[in-house]
Order: C-alpha cells, then structure tokens, then sequence
C-alpha cells in the first residue's frame, strides 16, 4: 500500500474548510435579507364608515364570518401604530371567503397597497388559510410589485382589540420577506 502524503491531507483539509466557508457565506448572505414589518390593520364591520362587508352567501342562511360559503370584501386602513388617528400609510384590500363547513378557515385573498412616501405604488400579496378562532393566523406572503418586486415570505396576524359596541377590531400584521 502506498503512504499518504502529508501534502495530500492538507489539501483535502482545505478543500474541506473552503467548501465549508463558502456554505456557512452563502447561509448567511439568504439571512441577511430578511427583512420584518409590523402593520395595524382598523377594520370596521358596522356602520356608515364600514372596511368590510359581507357580499355574498348561501341563501337561507345569516352571511357572517363564521357561515361557511360567505364572501367577504375588504378595505381596511394600514398604518405603522395601533392609534387608528394615525397616518395611514396603505390599504390591506381584498376577499376573505369562508371555506370551512364549521367556520373555522377562512381563505384569505389580500393586497396591502402602499400611498406612502416610502412604499407608494408598492404592494405586498397575502393569500393563505386563515383559522380565525387561533390567536396568532399565518398566512403566505406570495409576492409584491414596486419596492417588494417578487417577494417571499409570511404574515402573522393576531386580533389586538375588538370592541362589539362599535364593532371596531385592530389586527397587528407581522410581516416576515426574503
């Protein structure tokens, strides 16, 4: 048999640590590029001044967000705090479409359409299996145009407040994209 060479095992040795390097590079290059948001959405069901509204449902029955098959439209205020007297910087529209027979899945279909300086024109899409009766509901962040062009990534959505008497909820969107 014949010896190994001592040149031989440091090369290998530092093919080793290059290919390594480059991996351990390339990980945290795909991290870096992580970016998180966090949004409040005010969302109205009720009133003159009403974000959503029930649009479509099964005959018969009462269209809430708890009757399966009931079609949802939505246009809630996106702003950067939870003070609904704050600026608002976009509007989260789309569908929300009941999906489960007991309620609890909703099929979410959203565009949150930036007017700000920093974002305006830009939007990000969300699209995603909401279970609503959950504290915390992730849906897919799918893409986005203008500043979140081709975006990845996901939603949390958590209720921070509901008040029944003016039928005003506050969602806190945590937005995570690569």
């Amino acid at each position: 048999m014949a010896a190994i060479k001592p040149f031989s095992i440091t090369t290998l040795l530092l093919m080793i640590f290059i290919i390594t390097m480059t991996m351990i590079s390339q990980t945290s290059s795909k991290e870096s590029n992580q970016s998180n948001q966090v949004f409040y959405l005010h969302d109205v069901t009720n009133g003159p001044n009403a974000t959503v509204a029930q649009i479509v449902g099964i005959t018969g029955k009462v269209w809430s967000y708890n009757t399966f098959g009931t079609f949802i439209m939505v246009d809630d205020p996106i702003t950067l705090t939870p003070n609904q007297y704050a600026v608002q910087i976009g509007r989260a529209q789309g569908t929300i479409s009941v999906a489960s027979m007991d309620g609890s899945t909703v099929i979410i279909v959203l565009s949150f359409v930036f007017n700000n300086v920093q974002y305006n024109g830009s939007t990000l899409e969300l699209q995603g299996a909401s279970r609503q009766r959950e504290n915390y509901r992730e849906i897919s962040v799918v893409s986005g145009t203008g500043r979140f062009r081709f975006a990845k990534g996901y939603a949390v959505f958590e209720t921070v407040s509901y008040d029944p008497t003016t039928t005003r909820s506050l969602i806190r969107v945590n937005v995570t994209i690569n």
